[in-house]
């Protein structure tokens, strides 16, 4: 079996010898993008650097990063969809363009991973009004071996990605499909069908367009190639699985719900999958600062905790007990490549959250009780204020002699989903990340705020996490107790002071050992690369950081924390905003 560590390893060698520096894998919670939820793909920290900033290590870079997608959450249980996965990538900022990208990609997965050529099929862009057939791909494919008639066009749908937003980079990509089953579906049988022939494998997106808010598609003046193979996906392919779950990426996971049930895999493939994946993701999203609540994130993480323990339940396990051995496998298979996920706090996260769906449960089975005739609203308000799955009102519902419309149950949820996404275009309204003036002042506080922070409370301080909206700043730090009223207040009066001083932000690039010994603070040093941007705050602040900044303290204008709270244990969080000089009491 080749194993995905084998992948990993081959993958930034052949690209390091290639003239790409190596970056670490950037947090699943996007530092300071207001616009998504999770990273679901490896260009979401570079975006800065796509669109023209430079980067501390050059135009050449190759990583593994983690990534979060929540679309297909429903789908999990089959062979191949998985919420949490790695994504494999290199990127040219600017400097290399197709005919390299798509040779590289031909020799790794024909030479380095041996892969059969005969059995590699392309799609590329078919162009429409906004931008032309991409004719160029097709030739260079064409040059490095693939024979025509396995070199396909489609439409936006398939071959054009971006912008993530409304606005910003974007551009047709080509994507490579391996021949998984070599068996037509019929004679029309092609990549992209579905009908299970065929796997993609990797994609490679060509950023030259920028769309603009009047829905025009401008030629970027750096274009760049952003591509993506993902990791479980590959390793299933090259090893010949048609499940994705028989992978060593996932085999101690399986192994440790074997054990701790008793059940095998083969006879519940369903219920594994769903507890392997979603305890995986989970483990990673609580590492990442996410708490388990009733929103946004904290939802998504709650509801994969939820379908996690209600799968080991309807294993006949106590979930409160049988989920620590996949949590513990989890970590123990990823520490190696995420060493902060070696933590006491996913175990302890997870575990209270499946105390209350316990008790949630409890309460549900209560209130069916009371029910005479379940339909599909009923089930659906089980379902949304208990947690109550459909599957278990369905059983139940079944030993009453009753059957539930599925339809019905099925037009609530929809409703349900419609307010949420609704609720939430806010949240995605702008571009990939949104750098505007405001932002880019909240992301500079936070260097402040933290600085502050440590003066008042001490140097055991250490950012947690934060998140930036065009409304106001969110940051986490560790802390074992509730501020009092005049430590926040003069946390507060410490980064407007330094504000009214209108201290210059320097920015150095210097080797990350070097910014360390010097004093710059890091506290997740993983994740920043050997050479790294360090961004002072005269003699105040000094930290590794990829920015956006202020190029003085003096744009930022009066800031007012509004609100300081409990972010779990030995963490708290604190709520900033910008006020106008004219409402501050001290004007």
């Amino acid at each position: 079996m080749v194993k995905a560590s084998e992948i990993r390893q081959k993958y930034l060698k052949f690209f390091a010898s290639r003239g790409h520096k190596i970056i670490p894998s950037a947090p699943l919670v996007p530092e300071n993008d207001p616009t998504v939820l999770f990273t679901t793909a490896g260009m979401h920290p570079l975006v800065p650097y796509l669109l023209g900033q430079p980067h501390p290590l050059g135009k050449r870079l190759v990583d593994y990063q983690k990534c979060l997608r929540t679309d297909d959450i429903d789908e999990v249980g089959d062979t191949f969809h998985h919420t949490f996965f790695e994504m494999l990538g290199n990127w040219s900022l600017g400097d290399y363009f197709k005919k390299e990208a798509i040779a590289w990609s031909y020799e790794f997965l024909t030479q380095e991973l041996n892969i059969d050529p005969d059995r590699l099929y392309v799609s590329c862009f078919a162009g429409d009004a906004d931008a032309p057939k991409d004719k160029e791909s097709a030739a260079i494919w064409a040059s490095v071996g693939i024979p025509r008639d396995r070199i396909y066009f489609f439409g936006k749908k398939d071959n054009w990605w971006g912008p993530a937003g409304q606005t910003g980079p974007c551009g047709p990509d080509t994507e490579m499909y391996f021949d998984a089953t070599q068996k037509p579906c019929g004679p029309n049988c092609q990549p992209g069908d579905n009908c299970g022939r065929f796997c993609e494998i990797w994609n490679d997106v060509f950023m030259q367009y920028n769309k603009t808010a009047d829905g025009r598609f401008e030629k970027l003046p750096q274009p760049n190639v952003d591509t993506g193979m993902g990791l479980d996906r590959t390793t299933a392919v090259i090893n010949g699985f048609d499940d994705g779950y028989l992978t060593d990426l996932w085999q101690p996971i399986i192994k440790s719900i074997e054990k701790t049930s008793g059940k095998k895999y083969a006879e519940n493939k369903k219920a594994f999958r769903i507890i392997a994946d979603h305890f995986r993701a989970a483990t990673f999203v609580v590492t990442d600062g996410v708490l388990p609540s009733n929103k946004e994130r904290g939802y998504i993480l709650r509801r994969l905790i939820r379908r996690a323990a209600l799968q080991l339940r309807n294993l006949d396990t106590n979930p409160s007990q049988s989920y620590v051995p996949v949590v513990d496998a989890v970590i123990n298979l990823m520490k190696q490549y995420y060493p902060d996920i070696n933590s006491p706090t996913p175990r302890q996260t997870i575990g209270s959250e499946i105390t209350k769906f316990q008790t949630t449960l409890d309460r549900g089975l209560k209130e069916f009780k009371k029910v005479s005739a379940v339909d599909g609203k009923v089930a659906f308000d089980l379902f949304q204020t208990y947690g109550f799955p459909w599957e278990l009102t369905v059983e139940l519902a079944l030993e009453k002699g009753q059957k539930i419309n599925k339809l019905e149950f099925e037009t609530e949820f929809k409703k349900h989903q419609d307010l949420s996404r609704t609720a939430n275009k806010g949240v995605f309204k702008g571009g990939l990340q949104d750098h505007s003036d405001v932002t880019t002042k909240y992301h500079t506080v936070t260097h402040l705020l933290h600085a502050a922070l440590r003066q008042i409370l001490g140097t055991h301080v250490q950012q947690k996490g934060s998140n930036i909206t065009g409304d106001r700043l969110r940051f986490d730090f560790s802390h074992p107790e509730k501020l009092t009223p005049d430590q926040v207040n003069q946390v507060e009066n410490i980064i407007n002071q330094k504000i009214s001083e209108d201290i210059k932000v320097v920015k150095t690039e210097m080797p990350k050992s070097q910014a360390l010994a010097e004093g710059a603070l890091a506290f997740f040093p993983e994740r920043y690369p050997d050479f790294a941007s360090v961004y002072q705050i005269g003699n105040f602040s000094k930290e590794l950081c990829g920015g956006p900044h202020v190029n003085s303290t003096g744009e930022i204008g009066r800031i007012k924390i509004t609100k300081e709270e409990s972010a779990g244990a030995g963490l708290r969080r604190i709520y900033a905003t910008a006020v106008s000089k004219k409402n501050s009491p001290q004007a």
